[in-house]
């Protein structure tokens, strides 16, 4: 056996995610699926006890998700989850419905039934996991049926921009996805994007988009409104 492949043979590979990233990622799901709510707050010793890690992984993670805009340090108090801004979650939505409107409109002129395949294959299974009232699989899914949207017609730019929010999108997308009726109105209301992409309706398609991020958009200021009020 050559020199190469004997290292190959006992070469310990790297796992997929570091210690602390597996660490990031559950706090960041326990944060965007409500787990710990807005205003909670996140005290060091115990979230090492909760995921068996160093105060040091604990640390870098409080700090990542500060950047991310999930956690606020406050003075004398520490880490809390960031509590949500009626004003940024309009502007979020804002970004939203004008990317998410030019995506539908050039997927309708594209023409493919490929598109349409695709975004009709993440839709059912939205309806499937609405059905089996499993959240995170809601939001897995609907991130699924985005990156088609964006991915197919070559706006690799703009979903760039969409992922930067993406942590922010799914934190306001957990509350308004487990309003009432959402799990029949959401669908359907995506349903409408498809049928007009199907028919190479780019107005129309472009239009849907923006109707369905603006009727998330009431919930969430209708949510966010109750919260403060209960303060």
């Amino acid at each position: 056996m050559s020199g190469a492949l004997k290292d190959a043979a006992i070469r310990v590979e790297r796992p997929a995610k570091t210690l602390r990233e597996l660490a990031l990622d559950k706090v960041r799901e326990a944060i965007v699926n409500g787990y710990f709510r807005p205003g909670d707050r996140l005290v060091e010793r115990d979230l090492c006890a909760q995921l068996g890690v160093s105060r040091t992984v604990v640390r870098e993670v409080l700090r990542h998700l500060e950047s991310e805009g999930l956690v606020a340090n406050l003075p004398n108090k520490g880490p809390i989850v960031a509590l949500l801004d009626i004003e940024e979650a309009k502007q979020i939505y804002e970004i939203r419905g004008a990317l998410e409107g030019m995506a539908a409109r050039l997927c309708a002129e594209r023409g493919s039934p490929e598109i349409v395949a695709a975004l009709e294959e993440s839709l059912t299974a939205i309806r499937n996991s609405y059905r089996d009232h499993d959240m995170a699989a809601v939001l897995a899914n609907t991130s699924a049926f985005y990156h088609t949207l964006f991915t197919r017609v070559d706006r690799h730019v703009a979903w760039g921009v969409v992922n930067l929010l993406t942590v922010r999108i799914n934190h306001l997308r957990s509350m308004t996805i487990k309003t009432e009726r959402r799990g029949i109105e959401g669908p359907l209301q995506m349903s409408k994007i498809i049928d007009a992409i199907r028919r190479g309706d780019g107005e129309g398609a472009q239009r849907a988009a923006m109707d369905h991020v603006a009727a998330a958009s009431a919930i969430a200021e209708a949510v966010l409104s109750a919260q403060k009020s209960a303060e």
